[in-house]
């Protein structure tokens, strides 16, 4: 499966008017085709079986290279994978080296998805998302928060675990001031998905910074905590 033949099966697949729905939802001037997210995943599902890892790497790189919307959608499913062995950091890599190009919450969080999933294998790999905290790219601030959200769903943490949710949760904090629609977002899913498995930090969070947070993200966080 080369870059070109993988294009080739896109185009083949798209529907000009889904594309035209598609470009002017998400505001940002590339190509879309009009392909829905499903049909990106059986594709790509293929595609992973026939490929060793350098090939998909390579596969997923062309492809997001093309600026192509579902393109680039197939290339961040490329390496949706819980286990990639060898895992040499080749494909956090690559995650990391797209986080620039977001400009979109599709392409950034099915990026994070992937992402998500080598932040598991390697939670040493939070020391660089720390420092995208301190992006002047919008996107790069949000993607520290989508990317961490394993850590608000663990039942039972263990120790480690409990301090980097702390970690992250020292992040969110640093956001609350933030007024982008996106990051404010992204501090009350982060709370939200947190609050069924920890509802004490959640609302110390929210008691303590809940005052200075939009809210609509206010209102998000605490969602499905009782009473």
């Amino acid at each position: 499966m080369t870059a070109d033949d993988a294009l080739a099966e896109l185009r083949a697949a798209g529907d000009p008017e889904r594309a035209a729905v598609s470009a002017a939802y998400h505001k940002v001037v590339r190509e879309y085709l009009g392909i829905a997210v499903p049909q990106i995943d059986g594709m790509t599902r293929r595609w992973r079986a026939d490929l060793t890892l350098e090939a998909r790497l390579d596969l997923a790189e062309s492809l997001w290279a093309s600026d192509i919307f579902e393109a680039r959608i197939a290339a961040a499913k490329l390496l949706a994978q819980a286990r990639i062995r060898p895992d040499d950091g080749a494909a956090w890599r690559l995650i990391a080296l797209w986080v620039p190009d977001f400009d979109c919450w599709a392409l950034a969080d099915h990026t994070c998805i992937a992402g998500q999933k080598r932040m598991v294998a390697d939670p040493l790999r939070l020391d660089e998302v720390e420092s995208w905290t301190q992006s002047p790219h919008m996107w790069t601030r949000r993607a520290a928060l989508v990317i961490t959200l394993p850590w608000t769903k663990m039942n039972h943490p263990k120790p480690d675990d409990l301090a980097r949710r702390d970690r992250i949760l020292g992040w969110a904090a640093g956001y609350v001031d933030d007024r982008d629609w996106f990051i404010q977002k992204a501090i009350g899913w982060w709370l939200r998905d947190l609050s069924r498995h920890d509802p004490d930090r959640t609302r110390a969070f929210v008691e303590r910074h809940g005052a200075r947070m939009k809210p609509f993200a206010r209102k998000e966080a605490p969602r499905h905590l009782g009473g």
